[in-house]
C-alpha cells in the first residue's frame, strides 16, 4: 500500500451511538476534550516508560514531553506525544471501537437529558471522542514506538459514521492528534484559554507540556522581513513549557490546593464529581512510600460488575508500572482510588510477583488502616458527608467483617442501620449508638433480616419489640444476612435475631409465670391437634408472648438456617434443605381462640394449614401452593 491508499471501516455501532450523542449534546465544559487527550499522551508515554523497564532493546528518549500546537492559520490544534504510539491493529481495536465492557448497555440506559446533566466525557473510556464535540474533522499520525515494521498511519474521520486508515511515513514514534475546530470553536486557538485549561486540569502531569504558536499575522510579518532581507526572531517559533511537570504526589501536602487534589482525581479516575475525601500520606523509614487515595462521590454504574477492573495505580519510584493493581486492597474497598509510589519494590516487577511479595502484604495492611481510618474520621467530623459515602457503598463494606476478621472491630463500628425507633428507612443508627440506649435489663442487640425495609419493619416478629420500646435492628439488604453470620458481638453484646429461638427473648417477654402455665396446659391439646395435622412441615409448635396483633408467626431454631440465607444460597444455584420452622401461636388472638374451639376434625384441619400457610407467607413472601392457600381462604369466606 502507497502513502495515497487509504482503507475506510466503519465505527461499532455502540461508538457511533455514543459519538452522535457527544456531537449534538450541549456541553457547558467543552474544554475537558484537551484534558481527556492530554491525559491520553501521557498514558502513551507512561506505557512507553514501563515497557523500557522490560525491553532488552532500547526504546528510550532522551526527553519525553507533550506538544500543543496552535495552528491560527488554519484553524487547528495539534497535541503531540512521543509516547508508545500504535500500530494498525491498535489504532483500530483504541479508535475504531470503546474497548471497555458493557458500554452497549450503559448506552442503552442513557437519555440525552442525562447526558447533557451529568458530563460524561472521559468515563467508559471514551474520552478521545470528546474531541468532536469541537472538531469537524480529527487526524491522528502515529508510529509504533516498539513495532519495528510501523512505519507510520494516519487515521481520519469526520465524526460521522466511518473513519479512514492510511501509511504515511512518520519521522519519530509516537502520535499527534490534528483538531480542525469548528468556526464557533476558535476560543481553542487563543493562547490564554490553552493555558489556563492545562494549568486546571494537567498542571500535574509529570510530563513538560509545551506550547507553539503559528499565527496568520506572525507569518506574514515574517514574510514580508524575509522580502526586506531581514531575519525573523527566534521567539515566535519556540515551545514554551505551560505546566509544572512534577507528580501531584511527590509534592509536599502544604503546597497542594483542594482544587489541584480535585482535578488530579479526575485525570487519574475520569470521573466528572468530585471526590468525596482523600488521604495523601508519605511514608519513611524502613519501607517508604507514598500514597494518595480517594473515596468517590459516586459509585460507578458497574462497580457489582465481577469483571470490573479495580485497584490502585502502582508506580515505583515515580514510573509508573501499572493500572489496577488490586493487591493493595482488600474487595470490600474496592471502591478506593488513587495510586501508590513505592520505593521497595523493583522497577520490573509483574503481577505475578505481585501476588505473592512480602512487601505487598504490609502496604495492604497499612493502606487499609489508613482508608478505614479516613472513614472513621469522615464519621466522626462529617456524619452527614458520612451518610452520603454509605448511601453509595455501604452494602460493600458489609463485605468487610466476613473479609478482614483482624479489622472487623474498626469496620463494625462504621456499619448504619436502620431500626424500628429511628422510625426511618434511612440508614444512620451506629452500633455505639444501639448499645447505648439500651435498657438496662437487655442483654443482647436485636436485629431482624428481611427481603426490604417494608417487610422488616411490618413483621410481626416485632410486634411485642414495638410495645415494649426495645430497638430492633432492620436489615433489609442481600449482603446482611452473610454479614451477620460473621458480626457475632459488639462491645460484649451478643447479636441476635428475633426470627430464632432464644432463651434472651423468653426472659425478656415473658409474662408471669404461673399464668403462662396456664394458658400452656389449656391449649395443650390444641398444640398437639396442629402437630398432627402438621407433621413433619413444623420442628415444634408452642406458646407466644411476643406477638400482639397476629394470631401465628415462624421462627427457627438457633442453629438452623434462616429463611434469607437459604434464599442467598438458592439465588446462587446451591441445594439447601428444607428449612425446618418453629409455629408460635398467639393465646390472646381471636382467631386462636376460634380455631381451638372447633371440634369437626376436617374444618380443624382446614384452619391450622391455612393458619400455618398465612404464617409461611409472611416469612418466606412466597408459597409452593399458593392455588391451595386461595381455595381455602375463599372456602372460609364464603362458608
Amino acid at each position: 500500500m502507497n502513502n495515497q491508499e487509504k482503507t475506510t471501516y466503519s465505527f461499532k455501532s455502540e461508538t457511533k451511538e455514543l459519538m452522535q450523542l457527544m456531537i449534538h449534546s450541549l456541553y457547558s465544559n467543552k474544554e475537558i476534550f484537551l484534558r481527556e487527550l492530554i491525559s491520553n499522551a501521557s498514558d502513551a508515554i507512561d506505557k512507553l516508560r514501563y515497557f523500557n523497564l522490560s525491553s532488552s532493546v532500547d526504546h528510550k528518549n532522551d526527553q519525553f514531553e507533550i506538544k500543543i500546537l496552535i495552528d491560527t492559520i488554519n484553524n487547528q490544534l495539534t497535541i503531540i506525544d512521543n509516547g508508545i504510539g500504535m500500530n494498525k491493529k491498535e489504532l483500530i481495536e483504541n479508535l475504531g471501537t470503546i474497548a471497555k465492557s458493557g458500554t452497549k448497555h450503559f448506552l442503552k440506559s442513557l437519555k440525552k437529558e442525562k447526558l447533557k446533566e451529568n458530563n460524561l466525557i472521559g468515563k467508559f473510556g471514551v474520552g478521545f471522542y470528546s474531541s468532536f464535540i469541537v472538531s469537524k474533522k480529527v487526524l491522528v499520525h502515529t508510529k509504533s514506538a516498539i513495532d519495528s515494521n510501523s512505519e507510520g498511519l494516519l487515521w481520519e474521520s469526520l465524526g460521522s459514521g466511518d473513519y479512514s486508515i492510511k501509511h504515511l511515513k512518520k519521522e519519530t514514534a509516537g502520535t499527534s492528534i490534528t483538531l480542525q475546530l469548528k468556526e464557533k470553536e476558535k476560543e481553542f486557538l487563543e493562547e490564554w484559554k490553552i493555558k489556563n485549561t492545562v494549568n486546571k486540569y494537567s498542571d500535574h502531569i509529570n510530563v513538560p507540556i509545551l506550547l507553539k504558536i503559528e499565527k496568520k499575522e506572525e507569518k506574514e510579518e515574517k514574510e514580508e522581513k524575509e522580502k526586506k532581507g531581514k531575519k525573523e526572531e527566534k521567539e515566535n517559533n519556540t515551545w514554551k513549557q505551560i505546566n509544572q511537570a512534577q507528580a501531584l504526589w511527590t509534592k509536599q501536602q502544604s503546597k497542594i490546593s483542594d482544587l489541584e487534589y480535585i482535578n488530579f482525581y479526575k485525570h487519574l479516575t475520569n470521573d466528572s464529581q468530585d471526590p468525596l475525601v482523600w488521604s495523601h500520606n508519605k511514608v519513611e523509614g524502613e519501607k517508604e512510600y507514598i500514597s494518595l487515595l480517594y473515596v468517590p462521590k459516586i459509585a460507578p454504574w458497574d462497580l457489582w460488575n465481577r469483571d470490573n477492573k479495580k485497584g490502585l495505580k502502582l508506580y515505583v519510584k515515580r514510573v509508573f508500572i501499572m493500572d489496577d493493581a488490586e493487591q493493595f486492597l482488600p474487595n470490600y474497598l474496592r471502591f478506593v482510588r488513587g495510586l501508590i509510589d513505592s520505593n521497595d519494590l523493583p522497577l520490573n516487577i509483574s503481577r505475578e510477583i505481585l501476588q505473592n511479595n512480602h512487601i505487598i502484604n504490609s502496604l495492604k495492611k497499612a493502606i487499609t488502616k489508613r482508608i478505614l481510618k479516613l472513614l472513621n474520621n469522615m464519621l466522626d467530623k462529617h456524619k452527614e458527608k458520612y451518610i452520603e459515602f454509605w448511601n453509595q457503598f455501604g452494602p460493600i463494606l458489609k463485605e468487610g467483617p466476613a473479609e478482614d476478621p483482624i479489622n472487623k472491630e474498626t469496620i463494625s463500628k462504621l456499619l448504619l442501620f436502620s431500626s424500628i425507633n429511628n422510625k426511618s428507612k434511612k440508614q444512620t443508627v451506629l452500633l455505639k449508638d444501639y448499645v447505648d440506649n439500651m435498657p438496662s435489663h437487655q442483654e443482647k442487640i436485636y436485629f431482624i433480616t428481611a427481603e426490604s425495609y417494608e417487610a422488616a419493619i411490618n413483621s410481626p416478629l416485632l410486634e411485642v419489640f414495638k410495645k415494649k420500646s426495645i430497638d430492633v435492628l432492620l436489615l433489609s439488604e442481600r449482603i446482611d444476612e452473610w454479614m451477620m453470620n460473621y458480626l457475632n458481638e459488639f462491645e460484649n453484646k451478643k447479636f441476635q435475631s428475633v426470627s430464632k429461638s432464644d432463651d434472651s427473648l423468653n426472659k425478656l417477654f415473658s409474662e408471669n409465670k404461673n399464668n403462662t402455665s396456664t394458658v400452656e396446659k389449656k391449649f395443650t391439646s390444641f398444640i398437639q391437634d396442629i402437630k398432627k395435622i402438621l407433621g413433619n412441615k413444623v420442628e415444634d409448635v408452642r406458646i407466644t408472648h411476643r406477638l400482639t396483633n397476629s394470631p401465628s408467626v415462624l421462627l427457627t431454631n438457633e442453629n438452623e438456617m434462616s429463611t434469607q440465607m437459604a434464599k442467598l444460597f438458592l439465588s446462587a444455584g446451591q441445594k439447601v434443605p428444607p428449612v425446618k420452622y418453629i409455629l408460635e401461636i398467639n393465646p390472646k388472638h381471636k382467631l386462636i381462640k376460634k380455631i381451638s374451639a372447633i371440634q369437626d376434625t376436617e374444618e380443624l384441619n382446614e384452619w391450622v394449614k391455612l393458619l400455618f400457610e398465612q404464617a409461611l407467607l409472611i416469612e418466606r413472601g412466597n408459597l409452593k401452593n399458593p392455588n391451595g392457600f386461595i381455595s381455602r381462604m375463599n372456602k372460609f369466606l364464603t362458608s
